[in-house]
């Protein structure tokens, strides 16, 4: 497993979130990519690896694709509940 070597950045404060459930549920980036791409969400392998590091912002289309495929609520991702 690839360890990141940038600090997390301030764009978004899900990036972790979703790193964590995402490596919890034993998938791996170009799986989630992949069912994304099915719900119409088109993310490159470089846009989820900064969405992750918190690096790039997240639209609201994007937050909900991916808590749907990661099986959480958008409020878990958001921080808002546990």
């Amino acid at each position: 497993m690839r360890v990141r070597k940038q600090a997390l950045g301030d764009r978004n404060i899900v990036g972790a979130r979703v790193e964590q459930r995402r490596k919890a549920i034993g998938m791996k980036q170009k799986d989630l990519l992949t069912q994304l791409q099915i719900r119409g969400i088109d993310l490159n392998a470089s846009a989820l690896s900064k969405l992750e590091g918190q690096l790039r912002s997240v639209l609201d289309f994007e937050l909900i694709a991916i808590s749907d495929v990661l099986g959480v609520s958008v409020n878990w991702l958001l921080g808002i509940e546990e």
